[in-house]
């Protein structure tokens, strides 16, 4: 596995940060970025051996014939979640009528839009009726990791997907989203289709979603996908 290049998603950074440090051969270069991000660079012409991305972006680029499809692969599920900086107090959130209560009375907060975990949070605020009182003291990350706002001062909470919250020292992730309001998303990976190096890649994703690399993928707020 040599000079393999992989397009990701942020939401498995540390995990592949991880996982990069013993795959046999030489590790992979990864550039990470949110999908909607990556999915626009790919379509603009950006290209890889492995792409990882949500499960339905790796469907359209692979109905696209970008990317191939039959070498598709789940291999994370993620939530979405909240963090405070290291110290503060957890806030109440069981319930979506708490979150809302949360989300009134913090002076700020942080998000992406360009990911998945911040279109999801622009949904919930507008179904919970408050979206314009949110997004008047709300930082938007460009892109990013979100709770490096919070481990700063910028902001009070931070909104992204819980593996992406664990990445960044200075926070601590209060829980996920309750069900009721939450979105469990599917990362997935695919073979770009005019790879030269198809048999290493399909390889590299084999070797990342194994069975026993479950705990692994737990350390990092992530629950490896069923095969």
């Amino acid at each position: 596995m040599t000079g393999l290049q992989v397009l990701s998603t942020l939401a498995v950074k540390g995990l592949m940060g991880e996982l990069a440090a013993h795959l046999p051969g030489a590790a992979p270069e990864i550039v990470y970025a949110p999908t909607a991000l990556l999915t626009e660079r790919i379509r603009g012409g950006a290209r890889g051996d492995v792409a990882i991305l949500t499960a339905a972006g790796i469907a359209a680029l692979a109905a696209e014939g970008v990317l191939d499809g039959t070498s598709r692969r789940d291999v994370a599920v993620s939530a979405v979640g909240v963090a405070v900086r290291a110290g503060a107090p957890h806030p109440d959130l069981s319930t979506p009528e708490a979150v809302r209560r949360l989300l009134r009375e913090v002076p700020s907060l942080c998000y992406s839009r360009a990911g998945a975990s911040g279109l999801h949070f622009a949904r919930v605020i507008a179904r919970l009726g408050i979206a314009e009182e949110v997004n008047a003291k709300a930082t938007i990350v460009p892109s990013g990791f979100t709770a490096e706002a919070v481990a700063d001062g910028r902001c009070a909470i931070a909104i992204q997907q819980v593996s992406e919250l664990l990445v960044v020292p200075g926070i601590e992730v209060a829980g996920p989203l309750p069900d009721a309001i939450q979105e469990t998303l599917t990362f997935s990976a695919a073979v770009f289709a005019d790879t030269r190096e198809a048999p290493a890649a399909r390889d590299l994703i084999e070797q990342i979603t194994r069975a026993e690399l479950a705990a692994a993928y737990a350390r990092h707020g992530l629950r490896l996908a069923s095969p």
